[in-house]
């Protein structure tokens, strides 16, 4: 019988732009750590998502082996887990919610893994609680996809955006790009004003002819991950003093602010105190979106306070892990103590 080996807890972010996998103790402290891509099933699929999903975690599993140095551990796939976190992009709906339960727990029975408990959250969920410590604060996210979560004192939630990239996403990654390609073929039909982007974008992806361009979009090459790869080059443009450059991004900030006005609205917090973290790669490396931001939202929520610890959504996931493991273990020794005979 294969001996069974247990990990405290697994933390997993998973999001538009990679998957990252961490086992960790009781104390919080990192056993191992496994990476892979984009696991947003809305945007590569459900097979693509669990394949990203299960590199990940068996990534973090080879690791942990390998540190425990003992080589009988890579046979003995009998790993249990105590808790499960999963904070996953794509968890909108209570469809979504089903969709990903059935492909986490699918992916966990590949790997051998039994978990005695599983959360599977939204991951800006995860990542604004990690962020706030449950404080009042609203946490704005806008990597390849966007979205907007808060809590207030009463421990009341709300978000806005995160829709997805057909119907949403506003301000993120995917969101500049897309908006970068419709510049260029309106001024390549005299419509809108001609800017570096055509040059910039059309041989960063091997292309010759706005043209060209169209048919790329209607491709197959096309994809949510390379489009938000084209936010860089509207920053790069923008630095340089393209004015159609810097109009996509001043509009990027202005709807991520929308988000935020949502949220604050909601959780009536305009009048207090609160916390503002900015995640994402494009808050936290394109200077003009995160200018536009903040610059609108002091001016309606003039108590909002930016939090400049850069901490990772992975963060998030980890705390709330902890938390759920504390809770479990408590109420398992409470269990004991009330089956135990009397002294």
């Amino acid at each position: 019988m294969a001996k069974q080996h247990v990990i405290p807890l697994l933390a997993v972010d998973g999001g538009g732009t990679k998957c990252l996998a961490v086992l960790i103790d009781e104390h919080g402290n990192r056993l191992a750590q496994g990476r892979a891509g984009s696991c947003n099933y809305q945007g590569i699929g459900r097979e693509a998502a669990a394949q990203e999903i299960r590199l990940a975690i068996e990534t973090a599993i080879k690791e942990w082996v390998v540190s425990q140095e003992n080589q009988q551990k890579q046979a003995d796939k009998d790993i249990e887990v105590e808790c499960a976190v999963f904070g996953l992009a794509g968890l909108d709906t209570e469809h979504d919610r089903g969709v990903l339960i059935r492909l986490v727990r699918e992916v966990l029975t590949s790997l051998g893994i039994k978990v005695k408990h599983l959360v599977v959250e939204n991951d800006g969920f995860a990542a604004l609680l990690g962020a706030t410590g449950g404080k009042p604060g609203i946490l704005v996210i806008a990597g390849t996809g966007s979205i907007v979560y808060g809590i207030n004192v009463n421990g009341m939630t709300a978000r806005a955006g995160g829709w997805g990239h057909r119907v949403g996403d506003e301000g993120s990654g995917y969101w500049i790009g897309k908006q970068a390609i419709i510049s260029i073929l309106k001024a390549e039909d005299g419509r809108g004003e001609t800017s570096r982007l055509g040059d910039r974008v059309i041989s960063h992806l091997g292309l010759a002819t706005p043209e060209a361009l169209f048919n790329w979009v209607y491709g197959s090459d096309y994809s949510v991950e390379k489009v938000g790869e084209l936010s860089r080059l509207v920053s790069l443009a923008a630095a340089q003093g393209d004015t159609v450059s810097q109009r996509i991004l001043s509009m990027a900030g202005s709807e991520l602010y929308m988000g935020a006005k949502a949220v604050i609205d909601k959780l009536g917090i305009r009048q207090s105190a609160f916390k503002v973290v900015l995640q994402g790669g494009v808050l936290q490396n394109d200077v003009w979106v995160h200018r536009v931001l903040m610059d609108q939202l002091l001016q309606y929520a003039p108590l909002a306070v930016l939090d400049s610890v850069e901490n990772e959504p992975i963060y998030g996931v980890m705390a709330m892990g902890l938390s759920h493991l504390r809770k479990l273990r408590l109420a398992h020794s409470g269990e004991e103590e009330r089956g135990s005979p009397s002294p």
